[in-house]
Order: structure tokens, then sequence, then C-alpha cells
């Protein structure tokens, strides 16, 4: 671990539902932290394709053809969209934590997810968010416990939880006792929930 690193969060929206285009974005923000020295760079939750704050603003029986669409902008771990990503990291040297709508290869069972891949484009490993929150379930499915783990890197022990997962004291615990140094807390870009400012208009903590 580097005794003295600089990270960033990225505070930023994506192209909403649009994977293609978002996966650019995200290229894009590791070419700029290269140029700022940066070395661990932590994005928001589902940065691609964007968090879906239409599922709790209309009835959940007049969403399947926009639920469709949002599974069909999920990205594959081993999916083209990645392992550009990956190659990003590897070129301009930089550690990032990424979220994700994740699409389990061959299917269509999506996780709320965070990709930690190393400076050299290794990946190191994902989380599935354990517990959607609320109507995410629509979207989401549970998490397991074999993805509560940490990651050793060039910036330190690495370690995130995703949205109201931070209040779960057994999972924090879990990562503490890995020996996490390095905690992103991930939350979604930008809150349009009225009513809920005080709480959900929260970015990237880490």
């Amino acid at each position: 671990m580097s005794s003295v690193f600089k990270a960033a969060a990225v505070h930023a929206a994506p192209v909403f539902m649009n994977k293609v285009a978002t996966t650019e974005r995200v290229i894009e923000y590791i070419k700029d932290a290269k140029k700022a020295s940066v070395e661990l760079l932590v994005y928001p939750e589902t940065f691609i394709p964007g968090y879906p704050y239409f599922i709790e603003c209309y009835p959940t029986l007049i969403q399947p053809p926009v639920l469709a669409e949002y599974i069909e902008q999920s990205v594959e771990i081993d999916g083209p969209e990645i392992s550009k990503i990956q190659a990003a990291c590897r070129d301009y040297g930089v550690c990032i934590i990424l979220g994700v709508s994740e699409r389990m290869s061959g299917t269509h069972t999506c996780f709320n997810s965070q990709i930690f891949i190393e400076s050299d484009g290794t990946l190191l490993g994902v989380h599935r968010k354990l517990q959607p929150t609320y109507v995410e379930r629509i979207i989401w499915a549970n998490g397991g416990g074999y993805t509560l783990r940490c990651y050793p890197s060039k910036c330190g022990i690495l370690g995130g939880l995703a949205c109201w997962e931070n209040t779960m004291n057994g999972a924090r615990q879990a990562l503490i006792q890995q020996g996490e140094q390095i905690h992103a807390g991930a939350w979604p870009a930008l809150s349009t929930m009225a009513g809920f400012e005080a709480v959900a208009d929260i970015q990237v903590v880490s």
C-alpha cells in the first residue's frame, strides 16, 4: 500500500439507460484521473446505466417495458463494456470502484453491484448489494454474503457497500474484520425524490 496517494469521487451523471455511451463516460473520467494524478477513482451506485428512479415514481404494473429496457442496458461482468473499462484502467494506471447494474451472464437476473478493478486492469472482484431497498426489488435480486469481501490493491485493502447497506452493522463489521482500509460507500449520483432531501441527496463517500 502506498503511504500517500490521491483518491477522487466521481460526481457526475451517466448517459441514462445507455450502457455504451456511459462506458465511454467512465473511460473519460479515468483519463481525467490520470491527468490529475488520481490513483483511486470511485463512481456512484449503478453509474452504468444510471439509477432507476422511475421505479419509485410510477405504479409497478405500467413499468414492464421500461424495466425490460433497463435490464437490457445492464452490463455483464464478462461483457464488452467491462472489458473496455479494464483496458482503460490498465492503459492509464488508475484503480476504480464502479457501481453498475449487473446482469448475470446469459440471464435476465440483475444485481446492484460494485466492481473493483486494479490499476493494471485486473478484475479484483464484484460485490452484489445484499438486500435491494424497497421497490428496487422489482429490478435487482438479493446479493450473497460471499461477495462481502475486501480486495488488496496498490492503494490498500478495498471494500465497499451500496446505499443503505452502509447502515448494516453486520456488513460493515464483516469488511472491518477483513482488514478494510478504504471504504467506498456508494450512493446514487442524484436524488430526485421530494421529501427525502435530508437523507437521499448524498454523493459517493469514500
